[in-house]
């Protein structure tokens, strides 16, 4: 069996520097052709060679199907993706792109609180406008190093006034979490993008006030272990057959051995791409995506990271 997805080849139409470090990228396709569509929240792969792909979340508007915009941040310390598309990536180049995906959708609700970290604002500018064109309440609480690497921030404050408040650290320090959060009423949706300290202690106060929270992170969480991991079984419900897991490989190891087509690309429970339904069985969830609830319903799972916690699963393959 072989899952597949839209692999498009598409055309940088449009480069800009929308803030210090941050580079927007405008994708088309090369025949002018409408672009799969897509939801607030959704990422897509850029196939930079062979060996590197990245995900970006989408920033554009969802209604304009003739193109796709990314930001992305140039980190240094990075792994070569963002130093590809900051230092290599040209007007006119053919790029492959898969997706998108969404692993982070906006949900219906009647008030939002959106906190954003630095280049985490990139998933939560067409949340937004979503939440503003259904009209609910929403507020953004956007935090950075300084204004000057704050993407999109000028934009978001002339067009929606004091539901946007900036926090410039060289300027006014860190977000006030718990006083940003205590205002949220109840029924409100915390969505938080942004580096991990932010994410860690944004859970933190949601927890204490009992805040629904959906996040994203750009790195795995880590996962403690009080005992070592052992082998199990997964069943494949679309053909019967049965594998083994070692102890020291991961579900997805298994079934690319096996010959079963699976998309991935993080390998390290962050981006979503090897969602897998589970029909039995309990799952040892270990990746970054999914809420409490989610993790809790039991019927999907993130082969790269993920085990049972039982002797087999059985699963939508």
């Amino acid at each position: 069996m072989t899952v597949t997805e839209a692999v498009l080849e598409l055309v940088v139409a449009h480069l800009d520097e929308p803030a210090s470090g941050v580079r927007l990228v405008e994708l088309v396709s090369p025949t002018g052709a409408d672009l799969p569509e897509w939801q607030p929240g959704a990422h897509i792969d850029l196939c930079l060679t062979d060996d590197l792909v990245r995900q970006y979340s989408l920033c554009g508007d969802p209604s304009r199907r003739d193109r796709w915009t990314v930001a992305v941040l140039r980190e240094p310390e990075g792994r070569g993706g963002s130093s590809y598309v900051h230092d290599k990536l040209a007007l006119g180049d053919r790029i492959t792109v898969r997706g998108p995906r969404n692993s982070f959708e906006l949900a219906p609700a009647p008030r939002y609180v959106f906190i954003a970290g630095g280049i985490g604002i990139t998933p939560l500018v067409p949340m937004i406008a979503a939440a503003e064109a259904a009209g609910a309440d929403w507020s953004l609480d956007y935090g950075g190093r300084s204004r000057a690497s704050m993407a999109f921030a000028g934009n978001l404050s002339a067009r929606h006034g004091d539901r946007v408040r900036l926090h410039p650290q060289d300027e006014t320090g860190l977000i006030d979490l718990p006083a940003v959060l205590a205002r949220a009423t109840p029924g409100a949706v915390v969505y938080c993008c942004g580096p991990e300290p932010l994410l860690d202690a944004v859970d933190a106060v949601c927890r204490q006030h009992g805040h629904e929270l959906r996040v994203e992170r750009f790195s795995p969480i880590t996962v403690e272990r009080d005992q070592p991991d052992a082998s199990f079984e997964v069943e494949l419900a679309e053909s019967g057959m049965t594998l083994r897991v070692p102890a020291d490989q991961s579900v997805l190891s298994v079934l690319e051995a096996a010959g079963i087509g699976i998309l991935s690309s993080c390998r390290e429970g962050t981006c979503g791409t090897c969602e897998t339904g589970v029909l039995e069985g309990e799952v040892d969830h270990r990746d970054s995506l999914l809420t409490d609830a989610e993790r809790a319903a039991n019927d999907v799972m993130f082969v790269c990271v993920s085990r049972a916690s039982c002797p087999k699963l059985v699963l939508e393959l």
